[in-house]
């Protein structure tokens, strides 16, 4: 793979930033697929996870572990790697490493370590954010990504500011706290308008529309469970 020449990128060690699909497995890029299959080692979230899309695809590579918990041995074998001239490719569970997810971390270790003896190079794809965005029907021109909101310490404050927000506001909760969110919504921003997006690109891909109240109710007369994207839209002043 470091001899060859696709569009300049193979000139030195690369480290590949790779999107994967957030539920449906058919989106995911030729670019993507060609960098999966030619990377010298992939670095992924959960082993597991990863073997199923590239048991799809048919690509066998070797697999390494790279997560929120990993130590800082792990980032040394990483670094290490790269600087032996290897190309690596970072993926996560679902969608774009670095987005709420460690992937970040490593990038900004690569690049104080080895700095312009590693060319980072991002391969686009699936974003659950950017994907309710497209559909929510609110002005995208600017807008406010918030990832999770938090668990204990803050979420209140979280709720009270994103009520504040003049731009359209987006951000991301688990099944076990998407009531608490909607709920939260309802007592500080409740006539505006949002979009709740569960389990987009799956099989039970649902869009909530209304104002924090309606959405609610519809989410515990339907299905809880899920992957949930919460689109708010803007101030109007």
């Amino acid at each position: 793979m470091g001899g060859k020449d696709h569009n300049s990128e193979y000139i030195m060690s690369h480290l590949f930033i790779v999107a994967t699909p957030i539920g449906n497995l058919e989106d995911i890029s030729f670019r993507a697929v060609r960098i999966l299959q030619e990377a010298d080692l992939i670095l992924c979230e959960d082993t597991r996870v990863t073997k199923k899309l590239l048991d799809r695809y048919a690509i066998k590579k070797p697999l390494q572990s790279y997560h929120q918990h990993s130590k800082l041995a792990k980032t040394e074998y990483i670094m290490d790697i790269l600087a032996s001239g290897k190309n690596l490719a970072l993926v996560s569970d679902a969608g774009t490493p670095g987005i709420s997810d460690p992937g970040g971390l490593l990038v900004e270790a690569v690049v104080k370590r080895l700095g312009n003896e590693v060319t980072i190079v991002p391969i686009p794809g699936a974003n659950a954010a950017l994907a309710a965005l497209s559909v929510c029907g609110f002005p995208t021109d600017r807008f406010i990504f918030l990832g999770f909101p938090p668990h204990k310490k803050g979420r209140k404050t979280f709720f009270e500011d994103i009520a504040a927000l003049r731009e359209t506001a987006v951000f991301y909760e688990s099944k076990h706290r998407i009531e608490k969110a909607l709920t939260a919504l309802a007592e500080h921003a409740e006539n505006r308008r949002i979009v709740v997006a569960r389990e987009i690109t799956k099989q039970f891909e649902t869009m909530y529309r209304g104002i924090p109240s309606e959405c609610l109710a519809a989410l515990k007369n339907d299905d809880m469970r899920g992957e949930f994207v919460v689109v708010m839209a803007p101030l109007k002043i």
